[in-house]
């Protein structure tokens, strides 16, 4: 998953979003990155298959895939699971500890009804009962869906993916959400993928986050956050909304395996 372009993308003002570190354990951010990074998209597929592209374009229901190598080709959407942009070389991220001895820490991601929706939206209702459908802290949820839609139903990104929770067809399909614009339909999807994360990832909100973005593979395969800008960004984002100090922590977490294969799905 992904923010919607330009004037879905939600921000906070600097003072609030990026001074109160103290918001943040940080053990939550794994990967910061610095300098001139090399870019790329990841255009990954329902099978598994990823392609890097120099480029790409969402024509109606099918994306045009442009090659470093020059060449285009388009496929249907329905084949995309997901597209992460503005891959960073891991040579070109600083990794503040290395996966294998951060201190893997769950939080009770549990839905409790004191931890309301944060920012006081006409969908705070649904919000609170998808999570509560799915025992998923309201709060979190609401802070996924301000990075991915800014809170607009209809938002489309320049991906295709699409509602509240931006989900792409792929993901859409598969959560059996039939009207991705229907905002029950889709916080229903979202918040059940997001579920099935919570479950995969040992309640450790920055994995699960990472997921939802970049995918459970990349996930594995990096054991910890992707060094994708977009990815990091996206987690520093939320972290800085979300506020996990007011979770209260459980026992540690399983440590993520390393998968082998490639960048995984997305909705």
């Amino acid at each position: 998953m992904t923010a919607a372009v330009g004037e879905f993308r939600a921000r906070l003002p600097r003072s609030r979003a990026y001074m109160r570190r103290t918001l943040v354990p940080a053990g939550l951010l794994l990967a910061l990155a610095t300098g001139p990074a090399a870019r790329a998209d990841l255009v990954v597929f329902g099978d598994g298959r990823v392609v890097k592209a120099a480029s790409y374009k969402v024509v109606e229901e099918e994306v045009e895939i442009v090659l470093p190598g020059g060449g285009s080709y388009r496929v249907d959407i329905g084949l995309v699971e997901r597209i992460v942009e503005d891959e960073v070389e891991t040579t070109e991220v600083v990794v503040i500890k290395p996966a294998s001895e951060m201190p893997a820490v769950a939080y009770d991601l549990s839905y409790k009804p004191e931890r309301k929706p944060l920012f006081g939206t006409p969908y705070d209702s649904l919000i609170d009962a998808e999570a509560k459908r799915n025992d998923l802290d309201a709060s979190f949820v609401s802070a996924v869906i301000r990075a991915e839609s800014n809170y607009h139903p209809r938002a489309v990104s320049r991906k295709g993916a699409r509602g509240l929770m931006q989900l792409m067809p792929a993901t859409a399909r598969r959560l059996q959400v039939k009207r991705p614009f229907d905002p029950v339909s889709n916080v229903r999807g979202g918040v059940k993928y997001l579920k099935e994360l919570l479950g995969r990832f040992d309640g450790r909100p920055e994995l699960i986050l990472a997921a939802y973005n970049a995918g459970e593979r990349a996930v594995e395969t990096y054991a910890g956050v992707p060094p994708y800008r977009e990815t990091v960004g996206y987690v520093k984002k939320i972290l800085s909304w979300w506020e996990p100090a007011l979770a209260s922590a459980t026992a540690p977490a399983a440590t993520v395996p390393a998968a082998t294969g490639a960048a995984g799905a997305t909705p």
